[in-house]
Order: structure tokens, then C-alpha cells, then sequence
């Protein structure tokens, strides 16, 4: 249990119980009840170390399953508190380490149905059951007797022999309770108990207003689609007629996936803006499905809970945890950023209107035309343009290079195993994934790639089971999540060169817990500002000569890429930086001032337009997730006041890459280990900070990050 409540996880939104926290319960409680026949409470069977049951998860199974599991956790976390015995680091520690793994379990399979399979049933579960089990994870850090044995054993832990690992593991788990509120007094603890539970329902709320959007379709003709690609087309149309939609129609799911190929090739200018407004409006209609509200409730809540933690703001609050430390340092790495971005945008808007004019579009450059006339600038400056590319990122052949990397990187080996285990869906791959030196089994990689109804949007990694030799648990579980708009039947998936970046970072996240070999299961996760370093790095790859040989292929002709192609896209290479970094930084910037508010924000869309006017905003962009559907700051706390960290870690990610190019061989397998060694797999056993200046001999360079971006340095 104690491993989600470190790991900073959106797994912390689900991880609580029911009512009000029982600080003090009999020892009648701690009587082993029987395990009812429920699929959900077995343990995992089959091979690899044992699978979840995903082929027999009903919606109607969850409610057992998962009070039985928060009861289990009670008596467990029960029986360490009430130990008669005095507190050691075994007996307190590293029990409190070994509590909850049923209800881990399921809630394992339950993060699955409520992120890629959120149907109504599914929906309602998530807002029932959100507040009870951040409830229970209350229970839990606010019990007085348990914190007293973890306190006890941090006040003397000079005299309790413990190596390295151990102290952090005291350390960390004793600022983690303090940190969520241990030492308040009882009135306290039920004031901040019932805030968590709010805000778990909240979220919940919040993620469903926002999927109602994303459902939506906008329809087209195709004389709209003209411009547009023959294969997204095909997609586009495929999804009409899985609507019952007559031929000829087609629709255009209001999410990024599908939305912005239109507003890259579509010349209708109309059915642009049509399209843009739909996809940065979600949320903010006016409507049912309106989150301003929502998110109203839960700055105001996660101001007060701050406040009744002892901190200025949910920012500083946020931050304690991070290698940033404090929302100044965080805002000044911004901060030095935040200019070039602007002034390059000022360049690129120019080209573009330049562009426009010579053409005869008589028009003014507005968000809706950025993405056309961008791509139009890429043909005419550098002779190339992503319907260029495309045919040369077939899907398959750019899973193929990623597995390719990660063998001649770290020696991974992935075979796919598909149908020898179960999934939630039938498009879903599997891979088995073994070291290749030892032969030795290593993790179970599920690739759900496309997108579907009820499916959250967007790109995300998920483990199902961490290595942690305490627990014994030796072969990791875990996927990848992608929304690839799936094409019509016998049409090749083709993918942008941004689909293709996504990819890649996000089979980052995936090697990096393969690779994570640790002890404990609390020091299994990282910091947020850590937590996308790996996968930023991974990203370096897919434009290597090596990868683009071997896998960037004709999906007709089998030929591969063109050297010239080749050159074009790394002449390129820092195109468009101006428009990335702003989409971006713009909602960080503004994630992190909202939760610097100590009052909280009570109308989100007029804190929105003033914080990016005081930032001087670009008209001509708007921030890659708007408040109003900004699923990483309000479908729970893991990202709030915690967007700054993409940002963090590209620092990090540009002066590793660096590392590598200074060998001279950017595949150079001395770095490679060093990196595997001192960063990969030591999860959070050491200091994240101490463990970089380790790999690379010094701090980070931001110098680094602005280089790549074509920013200037001085």
C-alpha cells in the first residue's frame, strides 16, 4: 500500500477507503475474513509470474472486490500499528511495505477500465468509489499509532545500523506522512480527510465532463476534406460508417489524434475554425459537461488543504517532493525559456503571413490557420512536409524500431506473445520481454494503441506490477497507451513524425521500468520532475541514420527512406520550436501560478485570459490543454502544479543526449550502461539529483535544451 502512497502517482487519487478515518479500531478487526469467489481478489494466474484476468473483469465485480481489498489493507496496516512489539525498520518499515497488495491489484485493473474503457458503469464505479478510497488511504497516514513507530525510528535512525536504501526508504516514508498531514491534531485530520475525499470525487467528475466531449464528432464532406490525406481520410470515413453514416460523410473525433491532421492539410478555412474551436472549447461550452465549476471546487479545495498543511499555497505544497524544491525555481527554468519561444513565434507567424500574402489567401494569420500555414512554410523553406513522411511511418515499422533501440541499448529482446494472455480489448498486442544476455525473463508489455469510445485521449505508460525483490514480485507488467485513429479495413496506419516522437517517449516510460530494479516498492517510482526524463531521452533515437535505415520504410515499396528525405527532415529538425515551446510552456506557466493563488481561483476561464496576457501570449496560439480540459491537473493531484516538469526533464534529457554525442557514437554502449546503471534501474533508491551529477560529473546545462530548440544560449 505504502508504495502508492510515495509514488506521486494518479494511482494517489484512487488509493483511500470509506467514511470517517477509524484512527482507532479493536483487535476484533484484525480477524482474517474469507476471500469471497471473486475474480478480481485471486491472485493472478497463468504464466509470466501470473497475469491480470482482464478477459473476465465485469463492471458488478469492483464494488466486492474493492472493499474487500480496503478491508484486507485495515487489517494489515492495523496489525503493524497495534504491534506490541517496539518498532524496528522490519517490523514497522518493511511491513508497512507488504500491506494492500490485493487491493493494488485490483485497482490495477480497475486504473485500466476507468482510463481506456470508460463506459457509464465504469464512470459511476470511479465517482463512488474515488472518495471512499482516498478515505481509506487517510486512514492510513493519519493513524496515530502507526506514525508514532514511523516517527520513533526517524528520531533515532542514527542508531538503527541501516544501510542507504533503508534510511532513504525511513526518511522519504516519514516525510511523506508529515508532508500529508500526520501531524495534525484529530480535528484537523477529519477536516482534511473529507477535503481528499471531495476532490477524489471532483476529479472524477471533472475526467468524465471532459471524455463527454472528446466523444463528439465533427462532420465533414468531403469537398471540406480536400488537402487532407488519403489515409487519414480513409480513418475519418471509416469512423462515419461505424456510426451508420452515409458514404461521403465523414467524422472527425474531437480529439488532438484525429483533430490535427485537418487543421494541418484541410484548405477549408472554415471547417478549420469549425474544427479548432470544438477541440480547445471541450469543456468550456457552457453545458453539461462545463468544467469551469468543477475546477473552481478544486483550486479552493487544494488552497485550503495547503493552508491547513502549514504551506503558503497547493504549489509549495506540491513542490516539497521534486527536484525543483520550490515554485521559484520551477518558474525561473521557465522563465529563461519563455522569451526566445515568444520572439521565435513572432518569426514563425511572419513566415507564415508572408506566405499567405504571396499565395493571394487574404486573411490574418489566426490559431485556426497556424498548423496549415506552418506546413506550407516547411515545403516551401525546406522542401519537405509531413505528407512526405508519413508513408515512411508505417506503425508497425516504428514499434519495430523502438524495440530495435532498446536491444542494442540496454539488451532488451521483445517477442510478441499475442493471445497467450488476456486483454481488455481484441486489438491489443502483447510482448514478452527477456534480457537478451541471460536469457532471463524480465516483463509483459501490452500495446493498446488505438483509439476507442470511452478511452481517455492522449498518450500514457501504466505498470500492473513493479520489480520489488521484497514482495518477491520479479517480472514486471505494464503497456503502453496510444489513440491512433484506426483506418479503414486494408489501410496501411500511418503516423506523423509527432505520432512517432510520442511513441518513442512513451516506450521510454516503458524500458525505464523494465529496467527498474529496486528492493522496496515505495522506491520503485520517481519524482514528477524525474519521471519524464527517461522517456524525453529515448525520444533522441528515432531520428538516428541507424533507425531511420533500418525502419523508415515505404509502406508500398518496401524501399527505404531517401538520404535526401533524410537530410531534409534534419535540416528541420529545430522548425517550428517556436510554436512547440509556447503551446507547451504557456500551460505549464499557468498551472503553476493557479496553485501559487492562496485563496484558490474562482472563475477559471478569467484567471486563464489574464495569466496569459501578463505572460504576453500569442494571439496566434493557445495553450496546448486549456484549463478547462486539462486532465493532468484536474483528473487528480499528480501533475497540479507539476506541468513545469516536461520542461525539468528536457533539460535533463538535452545535456544526456549531449553525454551520448560527446562519445561520438550516440549508440556508445559505455554510456548507455552507465546511464541503465546510475539512473535507470535505481528507480528511487538515491537521491535523483546526486544520482544525474553521478552520470553526468556535474549538474544539468540548460544551455543544452536551448541549442536544440534553436534558442539562443547567451
Amino acid at each position: 500500500m505504502i508504495r502508492i502512497l510515495l509514488a506521486g502517482s494518479a494511482a494517489v487519487a484512487l488509493a483511500g477507503g470509506f467514511g470517517t478515518p477509524a484512527f482507532a479500531q479493536s483487535s476484533a478487526t484484525l480477524a482474517q475474513a474469507a476471500v469471497p469467489n471473486n475474480v478480481l481478489l485471486a491472485e493472478w494466474a497463468g504464466p509470466y509470474g501470473g497475469v491480470p484476468p482482464f478477459d473476465k473483469v465485469k463492471p458488478e465485480l469492483f464494488p466486492e472486490a474493492i472493499q474487500f481489498g480496503i478491508d484486507e489493507q485495515r487489517r494489515e496496516v492495523l496489525a503493524v500499528a497495534n504491534n506490541p512489539a517496539p518498532p524496528t525498520f522490519v517490523n514497522t518499515i518493511e511491513a508497512l511495505e507488504k500491506t494492500g497488495q490485493r487491493l493494488d491489484r485490483v485497482l490495477s485493473v480497475f486504473g485500466v477500465m476507468t482510463s481506456n474503457m470508460a463506459t457509464p458503469p465504469y464512470q459511476a464505479l470511479d465517482k463512488e468509489w474515488s472518495p471512499r478510497l482516498s478515505a481509506a488511504s487517510d486512514e492510513i497516514i493519519l493513524n496515530p499509532k502507526l506514525f508514532q513507530r514511523i516517527k520513533t525510528l526517524h528520531d533515532n535512525k542514527a542508531s538503527l545500523g541501516l544501510d542507504a536504501t533503508q534510511d532513504r526508504l525511513l526518511t522519504r516514508t516519514y516525510e511523506s506522512f508529515v508532508r500529508r498531514g500526520a501531524n495534525l491534531k484529530q480535528a484537523q485530520k477529519q477536516q482534511l480527510s473529507a477535503m481528499n475525499q471531495q476532490l477524489a470525487e471532483l476529479f472524477a467528475t471533472f475526467s468524465e465532463k471532459v471524455l463527454a466531449d472528446e466523444s463528439t464528432y465533427i462532420r465533414a464532406s468531403e469537398a471540406q476534406l480536400n488537402g487532407v490525406p488519403v489515409d487519414v481520410k480513409a480513418a475519418l470515413a471509416a469512423a462515419a460508417k461505424a456510426q451508420g453514416k452515409p458514404a461521403g460523410t465523414y467524422a472527425i473525433k474531437n480529439t488532438r489524434s484525429a483533430v490535427d491532421p485537418v487543421l494541418t492539410f484541410a484548405d477549408d478555412r472554415a471547417l478549420r475554425e469549425k474544427v479548432w474551436r470544438a477541440f480547445v472549447n471541450r469543456g468550456d461550452n457552457g453545458g453539461a459537461s462545463d468544467t469551469n465549476a468543477t475546477i473552481a471546487k478544486i483550486v479552493k479545495l487544494r488552497a485550503d488543504r495547503a493552508k491547513l498543511l502549514g504551506f503558503a499555497n497547493h504549489a509549495e505544497w506540491r513542490m516539497q517532493d521534486t527536484m525543483a524544491k520550490t515554485p521559484a525555481q520551477a518558474l525561473d527554468l521557465m522563465n529563461r525559456v519563455w522569451p526566445a519561444a515568444v520572439a521565435r513565434v513572432k518569426e514563425e507567424v511572419a513566415d507564415q503571413q508572408a506566405l499567405a500574402d504571396k499565395l493571394g489567401h487574404k486573411i490574418t494569420i489566426e490559431p485556426w490557420d497556424y498548423r496549415y500555414y506552418q506546413e506550407k512554410v516547411r515545403k516551401d523553406r525546406y522542401d519537405l512536409s509531413q505528407d512526405e513522411i508519413k508513408p515512411y511511418f508505417s506503425l508497425d515499422n516504428i514499434i519495430d524500431a523502438s524495440y530495435w533501440a532498446a536491444g542494442e541499448l540496454y539488451g532488451l529482446d521483445f517477442k510478441e506473445i499475442t493471445g497467450t494472455v488476456p486483454t481488455w480489448k481484441d486489438d491489443i498486442r502483447v510482448y514478452s520481454v527477456t534480457d537478451r544476455a541471460t536469457g532471463k525473463q524480465l516483463g509483459v508489455f501490452y500495446r493498446d494503441d488505438f483509439a476507442a469510445e470511452g478511452k481517455r485521449s492522449g498518450a500514457w505508460a501504466t505498470t500492473y506490477r513493479s520489480r520489488a525483490s521484497l514482495l518477491g514480485d520479479d517480472i514486471v507488467l505494464g503497456s503502453n497507451n496510444n489513440n491512433f485513429v484506426k483506418p479503414g479495413a486494408g489501410e496501411p496506419v500511418l503516423i506523423s513524425l509527432d505520432d512517432a516522437e510520442t511513441l518513442f517517449h512513451e516506450f521510454g516510460h516503458a524500458t525505464h521500468y523494465f529496467l527498474s530494479n529496486v528492493k522496496y516498492p515505495s522506491l520503485g517510482g520517481s519524482q514528477r520532475d524525474f519521471v519524464e526524463y527517461p522517456s524525453q531521452v529515448n525520444e533522441n533515437w528515432l531520428l538516428t541514420p541507424e533507425v531511420l535505415n533500418r525502419f523508415a520504410k515505404h509502406y508500398k515499396t518496401g524501399q527505404p527512406m531517401p538520404q535526401a528525405l533524410v537530410d531534409k527532415i534534419q535540416k528541420a529538425q529545430t522548425f517550428n520550436q517556436g510554436f512547440a515551446t509556447v503551446e507547451y510552456l504557456s500551460s505549464a506557466i499557468v498551472d503553476m501560478k493557479m496553485h501559487m493563488d492562496p485563496k484558490g481561483v474562482a472563475d477559471p476561464d478569467a484567471f486563464e485570459k489574464k495569466a496569459l496576457a501578463d505572460i504576453g501570449m500569442p494571439k496566434e496560439i493557445v495553450m496546448r490543454h486549456r484549463l478547462p480540459q486539462f486532465n493532468h491537473l484536474f483528473s487528480s493531484d499528480a501533475y497540479s502544479a507539476g506541468y513545469y516538469s516536461y520542461l525539468w526533464s528536457e533539460t535533463m534529457d538535452a545535456d544526456t543526449w549531449a553525454a551520448f554525442e560527446e562519445t561520438g557514437d550516440v549508440w556508445d554502449k559505455a554510456t548507455a550502461v552507465r546511464f541503465k546503471k546510475v539512473l535507470l534501474s535505481t528507480g528511487n533508491e538515491t537521491d535523483r539529483a546526486d544520482a544525474y551529477r553521478q552520470f553526468r560529473g556535474r549538474d544539468p546545462d540548460v544551455s543544452a535544451l536551448l541549442k536544440r530548440r534553436g534558442f539562443p544560449t547567451n
